[in-house]
């Protein structure tokens, strides 16, 4: 059996997006004669909302190494609040001493925390082990580059200066990348042309079953986040805002301010609901999908909860809604991670997302909803749009093709990784040999 470590500072009971791979894939490792053991930070460092019901999906024999970190009331005085900064030095000081002494094949490491990814490099130095990059989100990323002050994320001017300073570091010498978009791949390989020798897969987020199981068993204890009401159309979208969605945004509420024209009936008892939109601690949030509803007239229609909520609370506010909404970004390589659930949920579905989005395949690949990308024609959003509302009102579940769904699957895309490691062990054992000669 071979042994991976996997290093993800995010673990339940954190609720963070960069977590849900790892998490859905431990179950699987061993079945693909793969040990798998996880480096994670100890929770009490975190201010990420928690979830506790995500534990039951961790695998009771899971080894788990609990790092410290720095405490954040202490460095976020000097503009050093993330995880990764907080913990990189406990990562290399009690990592170290697992990997001199213990044996593993393999490092991997599955988090959006990517300043830690350069320890990959020092690792492999020292103790000979490849190691894997799980590509979620861009990590240099020159998006916000031409973005007005305003829409750029906090502390931006720092981040991109020190991601440009560090992506070349974890880069060069690794062995595998893992991404949930092309586009991130061929980034990468334009930047840095050795990587195009190196092995990679586009490997989505997936699908886990039993969670619904759990969401179902728990389903007293997981509160709406809104109100029901016969008499109220509730449309709901959980995840993050921010000005990159904005493009999907404009087009969805221009199309229900159309509606309105045409059904004012139905739109007198449509309401949108944009939970969980921010990132930042609860309680201190900045609406970026409210003042759009505002600035349209929509105000009356539109509520957004920038508080993150748990995953299973997540998964029984879509189950209780009369439609579904994913708003996705104007830059194709984005992919939404709470993709899976809308599908499993069997709600009627409306997503919007860039024409180049791997999301968007797999909306289409599966028949799992209504698809507006934003490249569609005025007439083919509207159409779209109107399809959606008339199976919300009918109350409708999509079409869905399960049968291409069982390849998004958690199972399925923990294939996807195990043959990935097994090719990066297979290019170091040539090489060995090679050497021999």
């Amino acid at each position: 059996m071979k042994r991976v470590l996997i290093i993800s500072p995010h673990f339940p009971p954190i609720n963070a997006a960069d977590m849900q791979r790892v998490r859905m894939s431990l179950p699987y490792f061993e079945s693909f004669g793969w040990t798998a053991e996880v480096a994670v930070v100890n929770q009490k460092y975190s201010d990420l909302a928690k979830d506790e019901l995500l534990l039951q999906t961790v695998p009771a024999n899971t080894v788990i190494h609990k790092v410290k970190a720095l405490a954040k009331q202490w460095t976020s005085k000097i503009g050093m609040g993330g995880l990764a900064l907080r913990s990189i030095y406990h990562y290399r000081e009690q990592i170290s001493r697992l990997l001199a002494s213990q044996k593993f094949d393999l490092i991997y490491f599955s988090t959006t925390q990517f300043p830690v990814c350069i320890l990959g490099s020092y690792w492999k130095k020292k103790f000979g082990i490849p190691y894997v990059i799980d590509m979620q989100d861009p990590w240099h990323s020159t998006y916000y580059l031409d973005k007005p002050k305003s829409q750029r994320p906090p502390k931006y001017w720092f981040s991109y200066r020190l991601n440009k300073y560090l992506e070349p570091i974890a880069m060069k010498n690794v062995d595998g990348i893992v991404s949930v978009s092309g586009a991130y791949i061929e980034t990468l390989e334009s930047r840095y042309a050795w990587l195009k020798n190196k092995p990679s897969r586009i490997i989505t987020f997936g699908a886990l079953e039993q969670d619904f199981v759990i969401a179902e068993k728990n389903k007293s204890k997981l509160k709406l986040v809104y109100q029901t009401d016969p008499n109220q159309i509730n449309l709901i979208y959980i995840g993050r805002g921010g000005y990159d969605i904005h493009p999907a945004i404009k087009l969805l509420f221009e199309e229900i301010l159309a509606y309105k024209e045409t059904n004012p009936a139905i739109f007198s008892r449509l309401h949108l609901h944009f939970i969980g939109t921010s990132y930042s601690a609860n309680g201190t949030g900045v609406p970026t999908v409210a003042p759009t509803a505002k600035e349209m007239g929509l105000s009356k229609k539109v509520t957004e909860y920038t508080d993150r909520i748990g995953f299973y609370q997540s998964i029984r506010n879509l189950q209780e809604a009369d439609g579904l909404l994913i708003v996705g970004s104007n830059d194709a390589s984005y992919t939404a991670s709470k993709l899976y659930p809308y599908i499993m949920a069997k709600k009627p579905l409306l997503a919007l997302f860039h024409q180049q989005s791997e999301a968007a395949t797999v909306i289409k690949d599966c028949n799992a909803g209504n698809l507006i990308t934003l490249d569609h024609s005025y007439l083919a959003v509207k159409r779209i749009f109107e399809a959606y509302l008339e199976q919300v009102i009918e109350k409708k579940s999509p079409n869905t093709n399960w049968k291409e769904f069982e390849k998004y699957t958690a199972k399925s895309l923990t294939k996807k990784q195990v043959d990935l490691f097994d090719e990066v062990l297979d290019l170091k054992h040539s090489k060995h040999l090679k050497s021999k000669f």
